[in-house]
């Protein structure tokens, strides 16, 4: 186990930190409170060792909401987007302003990085931002990402800063996850209601995780839950990166984890990890339409890693135009792939169930031969 975390860690050149509410509430799951801003420092410092030790930090900071409603006396959360987005508003200035503080005291400079799910949907806005990121760390600055919630509404959310550290992984090309959170990891049971329950320390395969019977015994805790650090976990694993789950109320929790220490829940990376493009594909795009596939190209497309072609298309449902995501349903009506498609949906209308070489007689034009190439599609 030890050697595991050590493996791990050593080749961990760039780790993107995720900070819960909870820890800037200094609330912890028992209910109780501690003191945020000590917490924040102890987080602070940590990152500032990793940095002088050579390793690249990438904060995703939750706690834009819960400091503006501090700020304006509000115990609870309003429920009118416009006014959620106005007190995040608030918040945000209080967020930034407390980690230029405490990373001035430790003579580093930070940056506010806010994002929304369509500035990482949109591949052009996807690589600016990843350019901006990485120029930052250039400059030995310490990028902090938040969800953009002034501006973010149902339909361009993220759902959760769980996911977006998950999504943040690609975006920076990371070589490892921390989710801090108000518990020291995934556990078998309640920790709180059920005494027995147990830390589980190492979870190899997260695919094949019984994530359902776990986070229903485990409860919910955090603001995204042991649920979605869970899922956060799956999708940095398809990138080839292991997450840490871990308390951030436990001092030097960073620097242990950074030291291999057995620390929170390890979730192993997958070995037939997905390219930079490919995770992008699978799970930051928003597909706008679906096509339907029969079976002879789905099973051309799983198991033979081949392009999908015109005639294996028998239903197009959606509009959309070249060049975006879009959903492949097999014959059972699930999906079970994605990609970037070569045809708008009124082409594919014209051509599906043809041949190649009838694409220039039927549309007029034959711009490519594949509907969506392999190395644009996704087998989920």
């Amino acid at each position: 186990m030890k050697e595991t975390r050590q493996r791990i860690v050593k080749r961990a050149r760039r780790v993107v930190v995720k900070l819960g509410s909870s820890i800037l509430r200094g609330r912890t799951h028992t209910g109780g409170s501690v003191d945020a801003l000590a917490v924040l420092g102890d987080v602070v410092a940590s990152i500032s060792s990793a940095l002088a030790k050579g390793t690249e930090v990438i904060l995703v900071s939750s706690g834009s909401v819960a400091l503006g409603m501090k700020a304006l006396n509000l115990s609870v959360r309003p429920k009118i987007i416009p006014e959620i987005q106005a007190i995040a508003a608030v918040g945000q200035g209080k967020l930034m302003s407390r980690y230029s503080k405490l990373f001035s005291a430790e003579g580093l400079k930070c940056a506010q990085v806010l994002l929304t799910n369509d500035d990482l949907s949109n591949r052009k806005r996807f690589l600016n931002a990843r350019n901006t990121i990485l120029t930052l760390l250039d400059m030995g600055i310490v990028p902090v990402i938040n969800e953009n919630d002034t501006v973010a509404v149902e339909e361009i959310k993220f759902g959760d800063n769980d996911n977006l550290s998950a999504l943040a992984t690609n975006l920076v090309e990371a070589d490892m996850l921390i989710i801090l959170t108000d518990i020291d990891g995934l556990y078998d049971g309640h920790p709180v209601r059920d005494a027995g329950s147990k830390r589980i320390a190492l979870v190899e395969d997260v695919d094949h995780l019984d994530t359902d019977g776990l986070c229903s015994k485990a409860g919910t805790f955090g603001t995204g839950g042991i649920a979605s650090k869970v899922e956060a976990a799956r999708k940095a694993a398809h990138f080839g990166i292991a997450t840490v789950v871990a308390s951030g109320f436990s001092k030097g929790v960073i620097t242990d984890i950074l030291s291999g220490e057995d620390v929170g829940t390890l979730f192993l990376p997958r070995e037939d990890r997905l390219t930079s493009k490919k995770h992008w594909i699978a799970f930051s795009t928003r597909p706008t339409g679906r096509v339907m596939i029969d079976d002879g190209a789905r099973a051309a497309l799983t198991a033979g890693g081949k392009s999908l072609l015109p005639s294996g298309i028998t239903e197009v449902d959606g509009t959309f135009e070249s060049g975006e995501a879009i959903h492949l349903i097999d014959s059972a009506g699930k999906e079970f792939a994605r990609g970037i498609t070569n045809y708008g949906s009124r082409e594919i209308g014209v051509i599906k169930g043809k041949k190649t070489d009838e694409i220039e007689e039927l549309l007029g034009y034959r711009v490519y031969d594949e509907v969506i190439h392999c190395d644009n599609l996704v087998v989920l």
